[in-house]
């Protein structure tokens, strides 16, 4: 039993002096988010500190007691949030302090430290875990014989949480404007026939990278689109990109599975890799990650043709990159730079909410162009072919560009875009908006 006068009972506590003693470092606030899976707790610390976590029952609490420490200033919870309904703090003999997290519910605490960023400082991370619910066995779903099975996109706003990801110099950050597409997004694409949408990430929460995989890989998602913006130490970079898994980061992948593979079940389009040996299992993974790798570049491209229309595009090729939320080897999957946050005015643009929205529906267009190409059996869009949308592309052309590089860019002749853009000769100016006439 924890002596109560070691305590003071309220959710504010001023810690004075604590003479006698050298303390090593001081919380300086506390921060709460809480996901699906677990509540969040993040000390901002003066520096780094040793630290000892336990649990308790009736009522459930979780005591962490840290040598050397202090509180500088008031140490004040926001509000509940998750399974925190409150925060006690006391000083205990040596120069100890004790923070104890009350509970609604028991939940196993995971502890680690974090080292100074652009952003934070050093910092306690307490991740507050809620118990483990039974595992659901993947089961292909029954498609209606006339209608056909909705396609699942799974739809992931990127970082969260403790994690901001970039911001702009007008303070936008980059976890809270991705949130905002991809909810416009979850949107355009649920008022899709044959369509459904899986938000991967539905509030400010952070997810972890594996996590996220296996959201869209339980719900047997037929897509994965990451939704993020850039950032450079140039202010003047600018343009969207799209991104699919390079090479590398799937033989990794791949090396990574077959080590688990005794521990793995259901991984490749429900089937295991467990009882198989390392041959067949690297075939299989092989045979898998080519196909899910090919589909998420030919998606790439339709999304690169639709978004063209509404922004400008760093690169109008698909780019490979090593991104460790696209590495499921059996859902192709694909990551959009939707901007240069860092840029002044491409990070007003991402705040506009018209602007969001357009991106939102070039989206979910290059999505239904991609599945119109390419219908899974059994499908509503299988059995319903939809019409290709017609979105024009547009290009704005940039310093040192010329009408022969653009057309060889696009794969139409010159003599093609001087009629689409009632051009009289070759000649274009910086800023200038072409129209892409069809290939």
């Amino acid at each position: 039993m924890i002596p109560g006068w070691w305590f003071r009972l309220t959710l504010v506590f001023a810690l004075g002096g604590q003479a006698g003693h050298a303390l090593a470092a001081a919380i300086t606030s506390v921060r709460v988010w809480s996901g699906p899976e677990a509540t969040r707790v993040v000390f901002e610390l003066s520096a780094p500190v040793e630290h000892r976590v336990f649990s308790l029952a009736d009522p459930d609490r979780v005591v962490i007691d840290l040598p050397k420490t202090s509180v500088a200033g008031l140490l004040v919870l926001p509000e509940s949030k998750g399974v925190v309904t409150g925060l006690r703090t006391g000083e205990r003999e040596g120069g100890e302090l004790r923070v104890v997290l009350e509970l609604s519910q028991s939940a196993k605490p995971k502890t680690f430290l974090l080292t100074p960023n652009e952003q934070y400082g050093h910092r306690l991370v307490v991740d507050l875990m809620r118990p483990e619910r039974p595992t659901v066995v993947r089961r292909a779903p029954v498609p209606n014989a006339e209608r056909g099975r909705d396609l699942v996109i799974a739809i992931d706003a990127g970082h969260g949480g403790e994690d901001p990801g970039a911001s702009g110099r007008n303070g936008l950050r980059e976890k809270d404007v991705v949130l905002a597409i991809a909810r416009r997004l979850a949107a355009e694409i649920d008022g899709q026939s044959g369509m459904r949408a899986l938000m991967i990430r539905n509030g400010d929460y952070f997810v972890s990278h594996r996590k996220r995989m296996e959201i869209a890989h339980a719900a047997q998602a037929d897509f994965f689109l990451s939704i993020h913006a850039d950032s450079y130490r140039d202010s003047v970079a600018k343009g969207a990109t799209v991104y699919v898994l390079s090479e590398k980061g799937a033989s990794d992948e791949a090396s990574l599975r077959l080590a688990q593979r005794e521990n793995a079940s259901d991984l490749i389009g429900g089937v295991s890799l467990g009882d198989k040996d390392q041959l067949l299992a690297r075939v299989l993974l092989d045979l898998s990650q080519s196909a899910a790798l090919s589909a998420s570049t030919a998606a790439g491209q339709r999304l690169i043709e639709q978004m063209a229309a509404v922004t400008q595009m760093r690169k109008m090729q698909v780019q490979q990159a090593p991104f460790l939320v696209l590495k499921a080897p059996d859902t192709p999957s694909v990551l959009v730079e939707t901007a240069y946050i860092s840029n002044p005015r491409e990070e007003a643009a991402l705040r506009n909410p018209q602007h969001q929205a357009e991106l939102a529906k070039a989206l979910r267009a290059g999505i239904v162009a991609y599945f119109a190409a390419n219908p899974p059996p059994g499908s509503y869009l299988a059995l319903n072919p939809p019409q290709p949308p017609s979105v024009p592309v547009r290009h704005v052309i940039s310093r040192g560009e010329t009408l022969s590089e653009i057309a060889e860019r696009y794969r139409v002749s010159t003599s093609s875009l001087r009629r689409s853009n009632s051009l009289k000769n070759d000649v274009v100016r910086i800023g200038q908006v072409l129209t892409i006439p069809p290939g």
